[in-house]
């Protein structure tokens, strides 16, 4: 059985070129990331293995895309004919991002560096005005219901409402939003295509703002009026 380090990437040299190349000292990108100087620089040399969260923080902090840090360790690691990649999601595995609108479940997080990013959401909003302002994000975008009935809305078409089996392919550049329609689970399975380090910005700059934005939303649904939304925590 291989060991499980062998699955931690160290793409230190990346770090530190790409460092250099913005013209920033290790405190500069400590104050972006989050990250001690100190645990910076064993990066930089090598010395602390980068899993997929500490990557992404990474990439989000110095504003590249997610796969700068992985394609020449992927090109040294196997020779170009190999194609054995493979990722089992059991159970709650996966990275969970949630909004005021929707859960995402991301699935597959230890392969990196991939062509499409396959998803598992949950909607939770009811109108268009609860989902608030439309995402758009890079590349296209699939999604399969799963459960329940799914409202699609676009800038540029009317909104069209898919049943469970029922599915939708579009530009995920026009912006989009997703509502569950009657009192059933919505559930979809999303592919994403694009840049994952794009599409999880986009996502996470929601949530922050689904969170600022709480505190009037309870205010604005009189006492006693509704039940109580299950929500599950992030992982």
């Amino acid at each position: 059985m291989a060991d499980q380090t062998d699955n931690i990437v160290k793409p230190g040299p990346i770090l530190r070129a790409l460092r250099l190349q913005k013209g920033l000292r290790l405190a500069d990108v400590a104050a972006r990331t989050g990250f001690p100087v100190s645990t910076l620089s064993n990066m930089e040399n090598s010395k602390v293995g980068l899993n997929y969260e500490k990557i992404a923080r990474l990439s989000k902090g110095l504003n590249v895309d997610i796969g700068v840090f992985f394609a020449e360790e992927a090109a040294a690691a196997q020779p170009a004919s190999a194609t054995g990649r493979r990722s089992i999601v059991r159970g709650a595995d996966g990275r969970v991002i949630e909004t005021h609108a929707y859960q995402n479940r991301f699935l597959a997080t230890d392969l990196l560096n991939k062509r499409f990013l396959p998803i598992v959401t949950e909607v939770f909003a009811r109108s268009i005005a609860e989902f608030g302002e439309l995402s758009r994000h890079g590349g296209e975008e699939f999604t399969y219901v799963l459960a329940g009935t799914l409202e699609v809305h676009t800038e540029l078409y009317e909104p069209v409402r898919l049943e469970s089996g029922e599915s939708i392919y579009f530009d995920s550049g026009m912006a989009h939003g997703y509502v569950a329609v009657g009192k059933e689970r919505c559930r979809a399975l999303t592919i994403c295509s694009g840049e994952e380090s794009q599409i999880i910005g986009v996502l996470q700059r929601n949530s922050a703002h689904a969170v600022a934005q709480r505190p009037a939303l309870a205010t604005a649904q009189p006492p006693g009026k509704g039940a109580p939304r299950r929500r599950v925590s992030a992982k």
